[in-house]
């Protein structure tokens, strides 16, 4: 799983914030807010994005209606393990990250492995 480009980035962060599934014109309107973009580039990503199963769709009248596959959370967790598979040290690279944690990252990161031990989630381990 390789990072999102910039626009792939902002529309998906735009599809996890509403946190309900949006046409193409939904999240071209939150966008142009902040940056002029024309309708076919972001239905060109959008399209793209589900093609790298980023999002499911379903047409709803005449527009697709598009939904994250997973939450932010889940995507940035995913991105963490790439990084440790292709990392060919996991246990040092998990050393060096944990030395640069602040004490309430490291609280926290503590209360994740006794939740997953027990198959709990963690307190604030929300899905979006």
């Amino acid at each position: 799983m390789r990072p999102f480009g910039e626009l792939e980035a902002a529309i998906m962060a735009e599809l996890w914030r509403r946190g309900e599934p949006a046409t193409v014109r939904d999240v071209l309107g939150a966008l142009n807010s902040s940056r002029d973009l024309a309708y076919t580039t972001v239905m060109t990503v959008m399209d793209n994005l589900h093609k790298k199963d980023q999002v499911t769709r379903e047409m709803v009248g005449r527009a697709w209606l598009y939904r994250p596959v997973r939450s932010r959370a889940e995507h940035a967790a995913a991105l963490l393990q790439n990084v440790l598979a292709e990392s060919g040290d996991q246990q040092e690279v998990l050393m060096h990250f944990v030395a640069e944690l602040q004490p309430d990252a490291v609280a926290q990161l503590r209360e994740a492995v006794e939740a997953a031990r027990k198959g709990a989630r963690p307190a604030g381990g929300g899905s979006a």
